[in-house]
């Protein structure tokens, strides 16, 4: 009935696979677990291994690292179910009753449910408080507000989909690297693929340090812009994209993009600091869309 799908790479899933089979049991359904490791370390790898010795589990090891897309579809390719539960590796459902919450839809009209998205609340050590603040502030939705523009807030860490679809959609993106989900929900909207969102978390437990994640945050923009500008996102939902579009209608990117070159220095103080301004991000964000556009054009 269920397989449950988990991505790994360098991070310890033991928690998190035990937490889900005991809660399968629990639930008296038809189920497997697959784990496929994308190129972890040999410790991590060989830690992680243990799980296999649960039932319905396996943990396969990829023979070299081929990105977080390849991987999903290689997990769907072998799921043995027509419903799929992905799983990032560096979460924990949030519920004792996670996998019966979602079981809930298997038999609804919805052709894929997200789950949301959850962190401690604990401040961690100030060198994790950048990842930390923004999903509290821009991850941590209640299901109420992602349900007003469904294809907007689709987290691939933690949802249910139907496997015919997945391996449809997923297939269509080819690329290796960071910052696809936002292609996958305008594909979603494009299909017009009927979504829910439920208040049914994971905790968010894989905090990058401040460096890592801004890092990981430009190439996300990266990955926006080059998806913009091959037309590949025309019917997206996020805003970031929307507002720079609106920017560059109005020629006021040029604008942005000199905003950047001027405080980059000024914005990383910040973002790196104690105290990370979100909205600082989103204008870190913005400005570095438009310089990288406007660089692109040979006007920088």
């Amino acid at each position: 009935m269920l397989s449950v799908l988990i991505p790994v790479y360098n991070y310890d899933i033991r928690l998190l696979v035990n937490s889900l089979h005991e809660q399968l049991i629990s639930a008296n359904v038809v189920f497997e677990i697959i784990c496929m490791d994308d190129g972890s370390q040999d410790d991590i790898g060989t830690t992680n291994s243990n799980v296999a010795s649960l039932s319905h589990t396996t943990y396969h090891v990829a023979s070299n690292n081929v990105g977080r897309v390849a991987v999903r579809q290689r997990l769907a390719e072998q799921a043995s179910f027509d419903w799929l539960l992905f799983l990032d590796a560096d979460v924990v459902p949030k519920s004792e009753t996670f996998i019966k919450d979602y079981l809930v839809f298997i038999n609804a009209e919805y052709d894929a449910v997200y789950g949301g998205f959850a962190y401690k609340k604990e401040r961690p050590d100030d060198h994790l408080v950048l990842r930390w603040t923004y999903g509290k502030s821009k991850e941590q939705v209640d299901a109420a507000i992602r349900n007003k523009k469904p294809y907007k807030i689709t987290i691939s860490a933690n949802f249910l989909i139907k496997k015919i679809l997945f391996k449809q959609i997923n297939s269509q993106i080819t690329y290796k690297g960071y910052g696809y989900d936002n292609y996958f929900g305008s594909l979603l909207k494009t299909k017009k693929v009927l979504i829910v969102h439920i208040n049914n978390e994971v905790f968010h437990l894989g905090l990058e340090p401040n460096a890592s994640y801004l890092k990981k945050v430009e190439q996300s923009v990266d990955t926006l812009l080059a998806l913009d500008k091959e037309g590949l996102i025309n019917s997206t939902e996020n805003s970031l994209i929307v507002v720079y579009r609106t920017l560059k209608q109005w020629k006021l990117n040029l604008l942005f993009s000199w905003i950047f070159k001027r405080f980059k220095n000024r914005f990383h103080t910040n973002l790196l600091g104690k105290t990370p301004s979100m909205f600082g991000l989103q204008l870190y964000k913005l400005s570095y869309l438009c310089y990288h556009d406007v660089k692109e054009k040979g006007r920088n």
